[in-house]
């Protein structure tokens, strides 16, 4: 994965947020790295992976712009963590099933 560099100061927006960037950057790396396997993983692993993966920035974002209400905002964050362990769980998977090792999974 890229170097990201990560600035400080005022947050206008939720693409200034360093976990937001740090999610959308692995949600693109799965995509890159998934692009070469199997079409018989095409609607289990591949489509699942990428749609927890790219879940995490959507529920951020939408914690973001719910930021006013305590209650949503920490709901929609706890949403995003939830997507992020399961986009965990399917990196497993990849381990697993022998389409990646450790080393190349960097993420």
């Amino acid at each position: 994965m890229d170097k990201i560099v990560l600035k400080r100061g005022k947050v206008k927006s939720v693409r200034d947020l360093d976990v937001y960037k740090l999610a959308f950057n692995a949600a693109m790396e799965i995509f890159e790295l998934t692009k070469g396997f199997p079409k018989e993983e095409k609607y289990s692993l591949i489509d699942q992976i990428r749609r927890s993966s790219r879940s995490v920035c959507a529920n951020i974002s939408e914690s973001w712009r719910k930021r006013k209400y305590g209650k949503v905002f920490i709901n929609k964050l706890s949403d995003a963590s939830q997507e992020a362990a399961e986009t965990q769980t399917w990196l497993e998977f990849l381990l697993s099933c022998k389409y990646m090792d450790k080393k190349s999974l960097m993420i």
